[in-house]
């Protein structure tokens, strides 16, 4: 219950954030260019609370279906004609000079990308922990293994691009694969740089849409899986596993992951198994026997020991100064950008199944489980979902900001704005588009839910 309410609570303040950080770069854009706004509502449906106040009587709204919310100026369009005195003509959208109507219309994105920008200085003030990109020996026949590399190597850099920290080496990656040509990496080797040649031709899309880093043969060097938590009355606690415990081996197999544990106590409900555990530098040896439990996706009966796992690996804190920081900042929201981008032009070509695709359940899991991590991950969560909302609003899709932006285009080019009838035309595409795409979202969310 108190996981839940945590998960409600993080998604809840994620999203007011990160929607009113929007809607308010187009209020102040628009306030700037002497735009009346009528109203400013965070939220759809049915109003829950409003207040007006301000020069113009702005009506500030909270409205009871927080997906999401909205700026509404004067002379927008409504679908009916509007009669207007002149000094309200002076104040309305419609009126205004092209460049301010562009202005008030980027500015709802940028200020999503503004604020990415923060959020990942913030960090880099705070002081973030990185796990680094440094390898275990891989496996024989992979991909890293006939590219030669060894243990011991340290990723640097992969097409040019920084990929120091794991995180940044996975989704580095994954990107460079994509595009099924030849990845070139800079890694460090016994403190000499070298350079080496992955070809991940041969690898399934399938596959490295799972797990690049692991269809690719590299593995994190030094990892340990250590124990955090034991259930009360649970086959952990009755084995009399602790809090702190490194997990080495299972049935004599070394334990390099989470999963790896994971999936053998899975597959042996009831029966038990021999785990090698490391506690304050003894090895010891215990029997555990999993509880049989019912999987709630798949109905299968499967293997729980009723413990919670986490990953240790070498790390480094990344530190520093007030101006240093917001250089890293907005390379890192420019690098996730870009990223985003390339990431939606591989689906449209194929090249990315659009099972990549998450909606506000997969959002919501998201929020709750950093709330729970700690307040570095909550905010490195709010950056990424910030530039994801800034990025998806700049797509050139009508309803979005970005097909907006591509109106104007068409009338700085014509001379003219479009019609009424044509706007309409194409905001219905738009709308019909958008909702596609939700319903996508929402069935990969549901699959991810329930489990294969």
């Amino acid at each position: 219950m108190g996981s839940g309410l945590i998960t409600v609570a993080a998604f809840l303040l994620a999203l007011t954030l990160l929607v009113f950080v929007h809607e308010m770069g187009h209020f102040l854009a628009a306030r700037a260019a002497g735009i009346q706004i009528l109203r400013f509502s965070i939220g759809f449906g049915p109003t829950v609370f409003s207040r007006r106040f301000g020069r113009d009587g702005t009506e500030w709204a909270l409205c009871a279906i927080p997906l999401g919310g909205y700026v509404k100026m004067l002379g927008q369009q409504t679908g009916q004609a509007l009669v207007l005195t002149e000094a309200q003509r002076a104040r309305s959208f419609d009126q205004a000079s092209l460049r301010a109507r562009v202005g008030v219309i980027a500015a709802g994105p940028l200020a999503n990308l503004a604020l990415a920008t923060l959020l990942y200085a913030a960090l880099s003030w705070n002081g973030v922990p990185e796990i680094v990109a440094q390898l275990a020996a891989p496996p024989a026949n992979s991909v890293a293994a006939r590219s030669g590399l060894l243990e011991g190597d340290r990723v640097l850099t992969v097409n040019q691009q920084s990929a120091e920290s794991w995180n940044a080496l996975r989704l580095q990656l994954f990107d460079a694969a994509l595009s099924r040509e030849p990845i070139f990496l800079e890694i460090l080797r016994q403190e000499q740089a070298a350079a080496v040649v992955l070809d991940a031709r041969e690898v399934s899309q399938q596959a490295l849409e799972q797990d690049p880093l692991e269809a690719l043969g590299f593995q994190l060097a030094g990892v340990q899986i250590e124990i955090t938590g034991v259930l009360s009355g649970s086959a952990a606690e009755r084995a009399g596993l602790q809090s702190g415990d490194i997990v080495r081996r299972v049935d004599g197999d070394a334990v390099a992951k989470a999963t790896t544990l994971i999936e053998h106590v899975r597959a042996r409900p009831g029966y038990p198994s021999q785990l090698e555990i490391e506690r304050q530098g003894a090895l010891l040896e215990m029997s555990i026997v999993p509880d049989s439990v019912t999987d709630p996706g798949s109905g299968a009966i499967v293997g729980r020991i009723g413990a919670s796992l986490a990953t240790r690996a070498q790390t480094v804190l990344l530190h520093q100064g007030f101006f240093e920081g917001l250089l890293t900042g907005a390379q890192r929201t420019a690098a996730m950008t870009d990223f985003s981008l390339r990431m939606f032009g591989h689906m449209l070509l194929g090249q990315l199944s659009w099972s990549q695709l998450s909606g506000p359940i997969t959002i919501a899991d998201q929020a709750g489980r950093t709330a729970q991590m700690g307040f570095n991950a909550y905010i490195a969560f709010l950056a990424l979902i910030s530039v994801s909302l800034g990025t998806l609003n700049l797509l050139p899709l009508p309803m979005l900001d970005g097909g907006h932006l591509v109106y104007c285009a068409i009338e700085a080019i014509r001379g003219k704005p479009l019609s009424n009838r044509t706007l309409e035309v194409a905001q219905r595409a738009g709308l019909a588009l958008i909702v596609a795409l939700s319903v996508v979202a929402l069935f990969n969310d549901l699959v991810r839910l329930v489990g294969p």
